[in-house]
């Protein structure tokens, strides 16, 4: 079924779905809970590359989204710079600020990866809080216009909004498929494999480990300028740790190293919390258990899982066979 998915005809389908919620979707709250999905989805797949792809687990990648938010909104509320101008240079900022970032972090391996990254985070986060002149310190910058009209083209509504932000998921998934099937996707499934088997192979493990940095940055950079456009306003929360453990629950719940796993997890787990709600605070002590439950049985997600599985049957399949056992000839004159 995951095979069909991923084919041609799956993700049509799937577009097709996207497109038509508004029809079915019955109130502007459900459209609100899509688009911010859709939102996030876009930062989890740059952070499955980084992490499900090339094997550095970044934990300032709500940082870096909060970079692109704030940059859309000190452009278009302090210096009223054009919507779409400023959303080009949310993803610039960005990368600009992960180049000496990343080529700084990359040095490191593993656990120590993961924990100074953790400390950018933190880092990144008291900046967007104490730099009062420049973000408006904890109080946030509020009145966020929304994006301009693309000719006849407006984004005024929820509905209107909501494709806005389908169309930016469905190009950024299909930028990530183009670049995870092509020769510099395996490329990075070498470097998380190994790095010593990396450069066996001739890849140069730096310049390839910062380009997949760099790339998932501007991911989260443009989800970020996104997420400010859509929400109208933007605090320092942003760029906390919170964020970044959902996105990695989005990923582990759909799958790592998959296209659509973290498509699947980023819009599945927010509806179920939605409709856990009647359950009010007791909704965490059930959905707790269930994310426990998936991790133990289901190590590599819902979509990593149905491929590994996938994968041995096709194994067991194509075993050779042991050749029968002959009868013995008969020895002359017997």
């Amino acid at each position: 079924m995951l095979k069909w998915i991923e084919g041609r005809s799956g993700w049509a389908l799937l577009a097709a779905l996207g497109a038509l919620f508004p029809l079915f979707a019955g109130n502007d709250y459900r459209l609100t809970v899509m688009s911010t999905a859709y939102i996030f989805a876009i930062a989890t797949l740059g952070l499955n590359l980084i992490t499900g792809y090339t094997g550095q687990f970044n934990m300032a990648h709500a940082g870096f989204m909060a970079i692109g938010a704030y940059t859309l909104g000190i452009l278009t509320v302090d210096y009223h710079v054009p919507f779409w101008i400023a959303f080009v240079a949310a993803g610039a900022v960005t990368a600009a600020i992960g180049l000496p970032l990343g080529w700084l972090s990359l040095r490191l391996k593993g656990h120590y990866f993961s924990i100074f990254t953790m400390c950018v985070g933190v880092i990144l986060f008291l900046v967007l809080e104490k730099w009062e002149s420049l973000t408006h310190g904890a109080v946030g910058l509020m009145g966020i216009p929304g994006p301009s009209p693309i000719g006849p083209l407006k984004f005024e509504t929820p509905a209107q909004m909501y494709y806005l932000m389908f169309a930016f998921l469905v190009l950024g998934a299909w930028v990530m498929k183009r670049i995870t099937h092509s020769l510099l996707g395996r490329t990075f499934i070498a470097i998380r494999n190994g790095d010593d088997l990396a450069e066996a192979l001739g890849i140069p493990l730096m310049r390839t480990k910062l380009l997949a940095f760099i790339v998932s940055v501007l991911y989260a950079g443009w989800a970020g300028a996104l997420y400010a456009a859509f929400v109208r306003f933007v605090g320092p929360d942003v760029a906390g740790a919170q964020n970044t453990f959902d996105m990695t629950m989005y990923m582990l719940v759909g799958g790592l190293g998959t296209v659509f796993g973290p498509l699947l997890g980023s819009i599945a787990v927010p509806w179920l919390t939605q409709m856990m709600q009647f359950l009010q605070e007791y909704r965490f002590v059930i959905f707790g258990p269930l994310l426990i439950a998936l991790v133990i049985f289901f190590p590599h997600g819902i979509a990593g899982s149905w491929m590994a599985w996938r994968a041995r049957r096709a194994a067991a399949a194509v075993r050779p066979v042991a050749p029968a056992t002959l009868p013995a000839t008969e020895a002359p004159g017997a």
